[in-house]
């Protein structure tokens, strides 16, 4: 009885865990670019009374065994990388990703982030940077004698000038990064990704070729998080965190009752 307590805890401790990724999720449903998390759940060690297959006679073995298991952990929070939705702001720095890949942000001390967040703005000096004034790159500038800005799906970037209306002038391309397995991506906050171990090396590509997608001008990517989902994540976790505190309660009972037996 002593052990089901503690078994008990191990599932009322990966719940908890459950609901505060499931709250982080809901609470990025407006954020552009935000990818959900999905929690993926292991059982633990088990104790093996009568191992599967043991013999029990001659010739014979058992054929289920007795074993116990030790309670439940988290294993995981995958990031789950399917699109969101393509909102329409009508704004020539707003630009959305239709399809894999990241766009290439450079931190203040050179190190390289990445980011699906396409809600682009001119700094001072007329550079293409994120809402945190982080660098694109490939660096783009946009000269303060361009009335209109243009990037077209694959990624080229073109202005027209106030002295010549009737032509534009190609000022630069941007690129998209890929990886072998985004899931493996480090999230550090502000939309941002960090390359790991197991993300594999970036694949820098242009729009639409090798794999990664097109750029959309004017549009920004939503969350992928579907609320419904998980508003019901949120009640089948709160379930299993109820029926793991009455393991408690039951097995306290019964202790209780053992504990009667001797007075």
């Amino acid at each position: 009885m002593i052990k089901s307590l503690f078994t008990s805890a191990t599932g009322m401790n990966a719940q908890t865990t459950y609901i505060d990724n499931t709250a982080n999720n809901i609470a990025n449903v407006n954020t552009n670019g935000f990818k959900k998390g999905q929690v993926t759940f292991q059982d633990l060690l088990y104790i093996n009374s009568i191992a599967p297959g043991s013999t029990v006679a001659q010739g014979l073995q058992t054929p289920t065994g007795l074993q116990i298991g030790s309670g439940t952990r988290v294993s995981g929070i995958t990031k789950v990388f399917t699109p969101g939705a393509l909102i329409n702001t009508q704004n020539p720095f707003d630009i959305a990703i239709e399809g894999d890949g990241f766009f290439q942000v450079t931190l203040p001390n050179g190190e390289l982030r990445y980011t699906r967040d396409g809600a682009l703005r001119l700094n001072a000096q007329g550079n293409l940077v994120t809402s945190d004034g982080f660098l694109i790159s490939p660096q783009i500038t946009i000269p303060p004698q361009a009335v209109s800005v243009s990037i077209g799906p694959d990624g080229t970037v073109s202005i027209q000038n106030a002295g010549a209306l009737n032509a534009s002038t190609v000022l630069g391309q941007l690129t998209l990064v890929r990886f072998q397995n985004p899931a493996g991506l480090s999230a550090e906050g502000r939309n941002l990704f960090a390359e790991t171990a197991s993300s594999g090396a970036p694949i820098i590509a242009t729009p639409g070729q090798n794999g990664v997608g097109l750029t959309q001008q004017g549009f920004l990517e939503r969350s992928n998080v579907d609320v419904v989902t998980e508003l019901i994540n949120l009640i089948l976790a709160q379930r299993a965190y109820e029926f793991n505190t009455r393991a408690v309660r039951t097995a306290d009972n019964m202790l209780a009752s053992t504990t009667d037996l001797v007075r």
